[in-house]
Order: C-alpha cells, then sequence, then structure tokens
C-alpha cells in the first residue's frame, strides 16, 4: 500500500483503496495515518488535527456559512469480502457501502477546497459501529466540539444518492411480568408469567404506527416485539418473563414524549426504558440545506432509521444523510456499490460546495 493516497484521482478507484485497509471498529489507526498523510500532502490549505484514531480538517475562508461533513473510517468485522473487487459497474468488498464511498467522496471534495463556496469541516471519525460511549463523535464533542459546529451537517452515510432528512429516534423498552412457580402437573396452584405477557402482544399485534409528515418528508414509526424470555424448567410453571419492545419514533416526538407514549400503550404492565436515541428534524427550511436539495435534484425522503445526524442536530444544527449505496446492504457478506452513485454524489457535492 503506498504511504499516501491521491486525492485527485477517480474517486472510484479512492474508494477502493480505503476498502483495501484494513479497519475494524477499534482498529482504525493505519487508515486514519493514511487519511492524515494524505490530507497533509494534497491539501495544504487546510487546517488538519487529530482525536485519536479521528481526523479533522477544515477550510477558514471567512465565509458566510459553514458545512461540516462527517464520514466514519471503521467498519464491521471482515466476512470474506476483502480486498475489494470491481466486476463491471460495480464495486465489492467490506465498507464499499458503509461508508467508505462517502469518505472518498469527502476527500475529493478536501483536496479541491481552496477555493470553496462555503467553509468546509471534514470529520473522519472512529468507532461508529460499537457501542456510542466509543463513538469518535462522542469524544470529538466533549474535547473539540467547536469542530462539529456548522450551519449544515452532511452524514455521507449511504443513501442511494438521495438526501435523506434528519432521522427517526429509537427507544427500546422491558415490560416485565411475574407470577408464582408451580409444577406444571398442578399448574393451577401457580400463576404463568409468560401467558401474562399475552395482552401486551395482543396490543402490539393492534397497534397502528403513525406516518406523519415533517418538511415534506414521510416518517412511518414502528413498534415491535424483538425479544422475549422466561421459563425455568419444563415442569415448572414460570415466575418471570420479559418482552423487549423497540420503539422508532418520528422526530417531532422527544424522548420523553415516546416514553409517556410507551407507558400509555401498555398501561398496567411494568415498563422499563432500556435504551434510547432521540431522532433528528429534517431542517430542510435551513439556506444551506436547501441549496444542498437543488444541487442533488430530486425529492428529499426521510431517514427511517437512526445515524448520527442525531448528534449533530442536539448541537442544534440542521443535518441530512447523503452518499452512495444502497444503505440495506450494509454490513453484508455482499456488501457493493454501483461505481456511478460515487460518481454522482461526487458531482452533487462539489456542484454544491466548490462550483
Amino acid at each position: 500500500m503506498s504511504d499516501t493516497l491521491d486525492l485527485f484521482a477517480d474517486p472510484i478507484d479512492l474508494t477502493a483503496s480505503l476498502v483495501d485497509v484494513r479497519s475494524v471498529s477499534g482498529e482504525e489507526a493505519e487508515i486514519a495515518d493514511l487519511v492524515q498523510r494524505s490530507l497533509e500532502l494534497h491539501a495544504p490549505h487546510l487546517e488538519i488535527t487529530r482525536s485519536g484514531n479521528a481526523v479533522l480538517a477544515r477550510t477558514n475562508l471567512g465565509r458566510e456559512r459553514r458545512v461540516v461533513l462527517a464520514g466514519h473510517l471503521d467498519t464491521v468485522p471482515i466476512n470474506r469480502n476483502f480486498p475489494s473487487r470491481r466486476e463491471g459497474d460495480v464495486l465489492h468488498g467490506c465498507g464499499t457501502v458503509d461508508m467508505k464511498g462517502g469518505d472518498a467522496v469527502m476527500l475529493a471534495i478536501a483536496a479541491l477546497s481552496q477555493d470553496a463556496r462555503h467553509d468546509l469541516t471534514f470529520v473522519f471519525y472512529d468507532c461508529e459501529e460499537i457501542e456510542a460511549e466509543r463513538n469518535g463523535l462522542t469524544r470529538i464533542q466533549r474535547e473539540q466540539q467547536d469542530w462539529l459546529m456548522g450551519d449544515l451537517a452532511i452524514v455521507c452515510e449511504p443513501s442511494n444518492g438521495t438526501v435523506e432528512a434528519g432521522c427517526q429516534g429509537t427507544m427500546r423498552i422491558e415490560i416485565r411480568t411475574s407470577g408464582k412457580r408451580a409444577h406444571t402437573a398442578r399448574a393451577w396452584m401457580g400463576s404463568n408469567a409468560i401467558h401474562g405477557l399475552g395482552e401486551a402482544l395482543r396490543r402490539l399485534e393492534a397497534y397502528v404506527p403513525r406516518q406523519p409528515e415533517i418538511d415534506g418528508c414521510h416518517y412511518h414509526e414502528g413498534l415491535q416485539a424483538v425479544k422475549i424470555s422466561g421459563g425455568v424448567a419444563g415442569n415448572v410453571v414460570p415466575d418471570e418473563a420479559v418482552l423487549t419492545v423497540n420503539h422508532r419514533f418520528a422526530p417531532d416526538r422527544t424522548v420523553e414524549q415516546a416514553e409517556q407514549h410507551l407507558r400509555e400503550v401498555f398501561e398496567g404492565f411494568d415498563v422499563t426504558v432500556t435504551d434510547l436515541a432521540a431522532g433528528a428534524l429534517p431542517g430542510l427550511n435551513a439556506p444551506a440545506a436547501q441549496e444542498l436539495v437543488e444541487a442533488a435534484g430530486g425529492t428529499p425522503v426521510a431517514k427511517l432509521g437512526w445515524t448520527d445526524v442525531a448528534r449533530f442536530a442536539a448541537l442544534g444544527m440542521p443535518a441530512v444523510n447523503f452518499g452512495p449505496g444502497d444503505p440495506t446492504l450494509a454490513h453484508t457478506q455482499e456488501e457493493n456499490v454501483p461505481v456511478r452513485q460515487i460518481t454522482e454524489c461526487f458531482a452533487v457535492l462539489k456542484r454544491f460546495l466548490l462550483d
């Protein structure tokens, strides 16, 4: 592998070069060093700093607005899909979708940013694919928050080359029932905790999710049982059972409102929140966001999953997802990206930020 990347190369080739660097979560030092050296060589106009295995770079042109572009350098574990290979107009390999195609586009834009229309910040961060407390953005926000601030954040996660606005929030709860143990031959002497979850499951089956429209984007909430546990032995009436439920809620609800909603749905049950993350409003009315939408063409759509755009929204910034690749292929052995999407995403961001 070369000591540096050619940031002026075709972003497709740049993507392949990034994919060919192993960077499973927690092992990003090699790719972070490579990105830093490449930026220092090919984009000397940028202010560059390091935060662990994250590389931060920005222009200081005195423009009216600043746009932050963010992309994680890590991948999920390799699954017989390394190194990259190209078959016709499709690039295969771990990270082609999630999200080295987006990183390549960011690097190509960075190399050309000396006369950008907006001031630009580039955040290449680590540990996105694992627990939130290790996410590089958590550390950067804690130690160098000014590097994350701007008028618009673009997280270059895969979005099929479409602007995906905001994101939905997520919450997991546990519904716990208790009973009394007894021998199954004399079950009437006990109380079955698993049977006690029946009503909660019936409420889930009958649940009709909201589908609100926000800034012209159609969101679709969800409420699903994702795990059920309980049981003592094959001849014992169980005295405890736990149902885990995941709620995906539109960004017009706060986490407090989402929790209150779930407590109303499961009134009468013992409900405990075990995990939560707020969503992010689309923010498409912001001037910089409108410019991006115009450059991209088409119609923005709602992001139904949760992404790091929520971290930027929590800082008071409009944030969108925009990058090459089909997100349904992320984390799969078959991960691949049509190379035209890399080219098109680069063209859109170049038109928005540089031309």
